[in-house]
């Protein structure tokens, strides 16, 4: 399998409907739920593509572009962007769909940093 293979195959997409528990006062979703969402989605696309322990080391410049409205659709998409020797960077972007319209629209993006870990918690190599 190619690397472009292992990152096409490893892509993650999760749909999730945005209820009122998870919104704030202006009836949008909270920025940390939309936060923990994605780096929930980029922890498993970046175990997907490497089959091993994978532990979150950043987030880089998350975007919050569009509010995300309490009884709306979120698809989060997670794609490795890059690849170094013991780590990875995960895009993930979110998408919010109207539940009755076709309507969507990309809402905030945001990128994740994983190293991959030994039994003894060393960083190892991604591509053995």
């Amino acid at each position: 399998m190619t690397l472009e293979d292992k990152i096409t195959a490893s892509e993650t997409r999760i749909f999730k409907a945005v209820f009122p528990n998870t919104t704030n006062h202006y009836d949008t979703l909270f920025g940390g739920t939309a936060m923990h969402m994605m780096d929930e989605v980029a922890f498993i696309t970046a175990t997907r593509f490497s089959r091993q322990i994978m532990v979150t080391v950043s987030s880089d410049r998350i975007d919050f572009k569009k509010p995300i409205p309490a009884g709306t659709i979120v698809e989060l998409v997670g794609r490795v962007s890059h690849i170094g020797n013991t780590s990875l960077k995960v895009s993930v972007e979110i998408f919010i769909e109207q539940m009755y319209s076709e309507h969507r629209e990309r809402a905030v993006t945001g990128e994740f940093s994983f190293v991959a870990i030994d039994e003894n918690k060393k960083p190892t190599s991604i591509l053995k």
